[in-house]
């Protein structure tokens, strides 16, 4: 078996069998060319059977030289787990990264934006511009409903449920859930749909794609960012932002005003209880109100 054809079959097993996204898949496979280029240019034979333990550690320590703790530990996690899947599928008898220890990297709390911000960037989107009122909606409902920007360039018009006060939402490995959207948001998508969308020709596949570009097409996760960050410089928020940061918010906007870390959970779409645990980390008023609350000798 070489490199090559092993990564190709890895591929196939992440998207078929784990159902990971397209994004997950490509940065599994990007470290995995780190490491075949490493092997290439130091002339290194060994093909994914015969690799050991000693090498993968020299390649660490090299990549160690180039990218921080966070991106090295993230590399061998996706070491580990392309070595899994040759011991999973019987190619290997031994995992050699299994005795290879990842950087201490602590807990990085997410970046988030005040209510203030948020209303701030939304406010300066100039609605005489084409696509103004699209953008507007696109910060709104992203906000609104915490969606990870692949979720919302994804979103279909088939997925809007507003007589429920819903949409439905496709996430990481394809797992539907409902989330609960807010009446403004409702209310600039309807306008958006009736008063720019139906002025569009959609191209074909994108007949229900609820975001469009001005060629018809579904837009792009580049496109989403170029919005933020055209409009943090117009307002001069001088903070590193990205969509993800309107999700973070989301979170923290919620458990600030008292909602419950399981329903968070659930709208945000997080498998497991700990991920979204970072937002207690955020706001330590939530523990304190948490005991003033319930505790019976409040």
């Amino acid at each position: 078996m070489n490199w090559k054809n092993a990564i190709r079959d890895y591929k196939l097993f992440l998207k078929i069998e784990r159902g990971l996204s397209k994004n997950t898949i490509d940065s599994y496979s990007r470290d995995l060319v780190k490491l075949t280029n490493y092997l290439d240019q130091n002339d290194i034979k060994l093909s994914p059977i015969t690799i050991d333990k000693e090498i993968i550690q020299q390649f660490i320590y090299e990549i160690a030289k180039q990218v921080n703790p966070r991106s090295q530990a993230r590399i061998i996690s996706g070491l580990r787990s392309f070595f899994d899947y040759l011991v999973f599928e019987d190619y290997r008898q031994t995992n050699p990264t299994d005795l290879i220890e990842a950087p201490k990297i602590g807990r990085k709390l997410p970046d988030t934006l005040s209510e203030d911000e948020i209303n701030a960037l939304i406010q300066s989107i100039d609605l005489s511009h084409p696509q103004g009122e699209r953008n507007r909606t696109i910060l709104e409902t992203m906000y609104s409903c915490g969606l990870r920007v692949t979720e919302l360039i994804t979103l279909k018009i088939s997925d809007l449920f507003f007589d429920e006060g819903f949409i439905k939402v496709t996430g990481k490995g394809n797992k539907e859930r409902f989330v609960p959207i807010h009446y403004n948001a409702m209310k600039f998508i309807t306008t958006y749909i009736n008063q720019i969308r139906n002025q569009l020709k959609p191209a074909k596949t994108f007949e229900d794609t609820l975001f469009l570009n001005r060629r018809g097409k579904g837009l792009s996760r580049q496109m989403i960012f170029t919005i933020l960050k055209d409009l943090a410089v117009k307002i001069d928020l001088n903070k590193k932002i990205s969509p993800h940061t309107l999700r973070h918010s989301f979170a923290t906007h919620l458990l600030k005003n008292g909602a419950d870390l399981r329903a968070i959970q659930q709208m945000l779409g997080h498998e497991s209880i700990t991920t979204t645990e970072v937002y207690v980390h955020l706001d330590n008023s939530y523990l304190k109100k948490v005991v003033e609350t319930y505790h019976p000798r409040k």
